[in-house]
C-alpha cells in the first residue's frame, strides 16, 4: 500500500495576501481559488515538482488563531532554492550546513515557517 501526501492546510489571516505571497513571490502554482458556498473560500497552491499541495482560505481554520505551523520541503539544491526565493523578494535565511542536510528557511506573512532541505549525499 502506498501513502501519498496530497493536501496540507495552513492558517492565514489574509487570503488575498497569502495568495499573492505564494503565487507571485514564492512562484507556486495557484491550482484553485474557489468560493463553493457563501463564506467559504478555498485556495490551493502547489510548489513546482511537488505531488503535494497546500490549501488555505476563509473558514478553513485548522489551528487555533495565533499558532504557527512548520513545514519542510525537500529541494535538489539549497543554494539555488535560497537564490530563487531572494530574487523574488522573499526573506530567506542563509543556507545552513548540518549533518542531516543543507537548509534555508523562510516565513509567510502569517508566520507559517518553511524549511527547504537539500538531503545529504548518501554513500
Amino acid at each position: 500500500m502506498d501513502f501519498r501526501i496530497e493536501l496540507i492546510p495552513i492558517n492565514v489571516s489574509d487570503v488575498d495576501r497569502a495568495r499573492e505571497f505564494y503565487g507571485e513571490k514564492v512562484g507556486w502554482n495557484i491550482d484553485h481559488d474557489q468560493t463553493p458556498v457563501e463564506g467559504l473560500r478555498f485556495v490551493q497552491v502547489t510548489p513546482p515538482g511537488s505531488a503535494a499541495s497546500f490549501c488555505f482560505g476563509t473558514n478553513l481554520q485548522m489551528l487555533p488563531e495565533g499558532q504557527t505551523q512548520h513545514i519542510q520541503i525537500v529541494v535538489d539544491d539549497a543554494d539555488a532554492a535560497h537564490d530563487y526565493l531572494v530574487e523574488r523578494g522573499v526573506e530567506a535565511t542563509a543556507v545552513e550546513d548540518l549533518a542531516w542536510g543543507r537548509f534555508t528557511h523562510f516565513s509567510d506573512p502569517d508566520g507559517n515557517q518553511w524549511s527547504l532541505q537539500q538531503l545529504p549525499q548518501r554513500s
